[in-house]
């Protein structure tokens, strides 16, 4: 049952992405920031934790899943490190995606060869 809460729960959130590219004017762009906002919105707030505690990794490897984590991430540096927690304590939490973002992109980069769009 947890593999299908996690493809619910994501796949939810993937056509709601798609439903808002193909409906609205919204680029690609804006609705990453808006899933990262909802995710910070609801993560600071308490109530993400629900569909973590639910869906797993269907709440936690797509955008908003970023967002939650920036949010916890200065929540509990806050907590020790007072106000220069919020600062620091998002980037913390989330320095090790984006690490690896970046070095299997580098490594994708190495291995395949760019061909441009015809």
């Amino acid at each position: 049952m947890e593999y299908f809460n996690a493809f619910l729960c994501g796949g939810l959130l993937c056509a709601l992405g798609q439903i808002l590219i193909d409906r609205t004017k919204l680029t690609p762009a804006k609705i990453l920031v808006c899933y990262v906002t909802a995710g910070v919105i609801l993560g600071g707030s308490g109530l993400y934790q629900y569909l973590v505690d639910w869906a797993g990794a269907g709440a936690t490897v797509p955008l908003t899943g970023f967002g939650y984590t920036l949010a916890t991430g200065a929540r509990e540096a806050v907590q020790q490190h007072g106000l220069l927690g919020a600062f620091i304590g998002g980037a913390a939490a989330t320095a090790g995606g984006v690490a690896a973002a970046i070095f299997f992109g580098f490594l994708a980069a190495l291995l395949f060869k760019a061909r441009p769009k015809h």
